[in-house]
């Protein structure tokens, strides 16, 4: 079997094939577990299985985290799995690249040998007056999901002073990771607005269980939690994430200041720009509804909401790298 470490703007992923179907049969989520124990070496934050198309995609993606558990899908994790089904033959055009998460249809393309674009799946929930409670405290946070199943995301307002006592911060994200107002636990992203437009933000991973050096969905949730585009601090680098409003007529409220704005006519696109040689990150900053949207209507990106025929679409754009290959 051959297998690929792969880096995808600091998140690390196994990247192997499984196209007859034997790994499945066995369990992948063992393997995840076996391959991404910090005792095995380098640490890995997940696995990615290369699966047969089930339509007319070129292939299909099975995400597991490090905790063998399996993700609805991951950013990062898709552009390095576009990049391996196009250097291995599986892909027809690569400016038309097609496949298929457990959340939904992912479309890609190359843009250069390491730099490859993926459009994520639109949001199925946005909430952003969640509140959540633990033992400590109660909380409101924005919470959204992306794809249908969705991934879920919340982001938590906090001040300064709690980045300076890590320990005790990542004690609260694993705290609400698990609270009861997220049925399928959460990804926890913490931001502290610097000054408009700049923050600084680090999320608590759900399938890590830690910390993480950079989240490209905590990022782009942040954006939207403030409704503006905004630049985001985090540990493994300062990402820019651009709201564009385009064509189209959906009805989006958004934040400008202290009062939501109501926008009409307005499709809304992100581009994520980062100015660190980790290249760009996941990003999922298309939650722009102050509400939920009823699930298993057009699955993956390019969801439709209010208005017949907007759509809301999220593109993420950054480098892979091939880090190492195994045979065994």
């Amino acid at each position: 079997m051959e297998m690929i470490r792969m880096n995808g703007a600091g998140n690390s992923f196994f990247v192997l094939e499984d196209l007859e179907g034997e790994l499945r049969r066995q369990g992948p989520g063992a393997l995840a577990r076996q391959l991404c124990r910090p005792e095995e070496g380098e640490k890995t934050d997940g696995m990615i299985v290369i699966i047969p198309a089930e339509g007319d995609e070129d292939f299909g993606m099975l995400f597991y985290n490090a905790d063998g558990s399996m993700g609805e899908m991951c950013g990062n994790g898709a552009r390095c799995a576009a990049r391996y089904g196009v250097e291995h033959g599986l892909v027809r055009d690569d400016q038309n690249i097609r496949f298929r998460a457990t959340a939904g249809e992912i479309r890609g393309r190359k843009i250069t040998e390491e730099l490859y674009e993926v459009r994520l799946n639109s949001p199925t929930v946005i909430d952003r007056q969640r509140r959540a409670a633990t033992p400590e405290e109660t909380i409101e946070c924005c919470y959204v999901e992306l794809g249908d199943p969705g991934i879920p995301h919340a982001v938590v307002r906090v001040g300064p002073e709690a980045f300076e006592d890590l320990d005790t911060l990542r004690e609260r994200g694993r705290a609400l990771r698990y609270s009861e107002a997220f049925p399928k636990g959460a990804n926890v992203t913490f931001v502290w607005e610097k000054e408009p437009g700049r923050v600084k933000a680090i999320t608590f991973e759900r399938g890590v269980e830690d910390f993480t050096l950079a989240c490209g969905t905590g990022a782009g949730a942040t954006a939207v939690s403030l409704g503006k585009s905004v630049e985001v601090k985090m540990p493994g680098g300062t990402l820019q994430v651009e709201l564009r409003v385009e064509s189209g007529e959906l009805r989006l409220p958004l934040r400008r200041g202290p009062h939501p704005t109501s926008l009409r006519s307005a499709t809304f696109r992100v581009a994520i720009t980062d100015r660190f040689p980790l290249g760009l990150q996941m990003c999922t900053p298309a939650h722009l509804l102050n509400a939920s949207r009823p699930k298993g209507e057009g699955r993956g990106g390019g969801r439709k909401d209010g208005d017949e025929g907007t759509e809301i679409e999220v593109y993420l754009i950054g480098p892979t790298e091939i880090s190492e290959k195994f045979t065994g």
